[in-house]
């Protein structure tokens, strides 16, 4: 097997809990966009319960977007620094 700097390791493994936390928001958003796709009365009902009981998905558009941004932005940093690639 090969080996590979403790410096990639902690950068790939910081990768991971960001695409882990944008993949969250995704599925925390998941509602809202069935909503938005479909339209239906169930996905009505759906969203109505889910906002009595302090559904807001404000939180996952603003930390998903912002884990998305700091994730890409560090991979095309690490890959221009470090692997020479891009």
């Amino acid at each position: 097997m090969g080996s590979q700097s403790t410096a990639k390791t902690i950068f790939l493994l910081a990768s991971m809990v960001g695409w882990l936390i944008v993949g969250a928001a995704l599925m925390y958003l998941f509602p809202l966009i069935a909503d938005r796709l479909v339209s239906s009365d169930v996905t009505h009902v759906w969203l109505k319960t889910l906002s009595r009981s302090g559904y807001n998905p404000m939180l996952a558009w603003v930390g998903g977007s912002i884990a998305l941004v700091v994730t890409v932005l560090s991979t095309i940093i690490w890959h221009q620094r470090f692997e020479g690639k891009i």
